[in-house]
């Protein structure tokens, strides 16, 4: 079944041509950029936004992945924070992200002779909230995977058969996804985000989030439900380590890690 959907993703590509693909380094840009590198050839580059809603871990992470695997990469500097429609973090605040996102891509895009801007989108992404969808409607953007047919799990499993080592990443999301709707951004609450999750990380719970409440003194934890029972083992040790950012009261989410649990508020 994968094999058939990877031919479908590769005449896709082929049939779209020259391609500029905006690239995370997660799972599902990953997997689209080597395979148009493989299609393509030099026919490709890869767009990756370094802003202060990226971990620089994954900025890192995504440098890494394109050396090992040729992939043409160019990072740009974005600051979504000096956007009034993305700073006061609207419901809609994707969309108006993904706009100024895809403007950046175009515009230097344009300047390396690319009109056809890609993305890692796939088929079940279109089935959750996802604002920024209606930008890439509005501005054109291809989405390979979703003409191909494949979910998130197909691209899973097609990398994890092509043996490419970023196949079992664990995902990811802008880090304002954990700053509830309608509290206003800045700099100094992403930065305690990035901290707080950096040492969940370093604790061995690597599929994770750290919501922010109540102006960033309280910290909601997600961690795999199967994970639950070790971090209440190492309440301690988490407590301990996330007051040294100043987080001053720590919860752990019965309910376990699930993508979009803002959305539920």
């Amino acid at each position: 079944m994968t094999d058939n959907k990877l031919k479908a993703l590769e005449k896709t590509i082929k049939d779209t041509g020259p391609m500029a693909i905006l690239f995370s380094g997660g799972v599902d840009s990953s997997l689209l950029a080597v395979i148009a590198r493989k299609v393509l050839g030099e026919n490709h580059i890869c767009i990756l936004l370094d802003s202060p809603l990226v971990p620089e871990s994954a900025v890192n992470s995504a440098r890494k992945i394109a050396d090992e695997n040729n992939l043409e990469l160019y990072v740009l500097n974005f600051n979504p924070l000096e956007h009034q429609n993305i700073r006061k973090n609207p419901k809609d605040r994707c969309y108006h992200c993904k706009k100024q996102i895809i403007k950046t891509a175009k515009e230097f895009a344009s300047s390396r002779r690319f009109t056809i801007i890609a993305d890692g989108t796939n088929v079940s992404d279109t089935k959750t909230l996802r604002p920024g969808l209606a930008a890439c409607r509005e501005e054109g953007i291809c989405h390979p995977f979703v003409s191909a047919g494949i979910s998130k799990v197909d691209i899973r499993q097609i990398a994890r058969q092509k043996k490419y080592d970023f196949w079992d990443l664990p995902s990811s999301a802008c880090l304002a996804s954990r700053i509830p709707y309608g509290e206003m951004l800045d700099a100094g609450k992403l930065e305690k985000v990035e901290q707080g999750e950096d040492i969940l990380h370093r604790m061995g719970f690597l599929q994770c989030r750290m919501r922010l409440h109540d102006s960033t003194t309280l910290a909601r934890i997600e961690v795999p439900a199967e994970q639950i029972s070790a971090a209440v083992m190492k309440k301690d040790e988490l407590a301990r380590n996330l007051k040294t950012i100043g987080i001053t009261h720590i919860c752990l989410d019965l309910e376990g890690y699930r993508s979009g649990s803002m959305d539920e508020i």
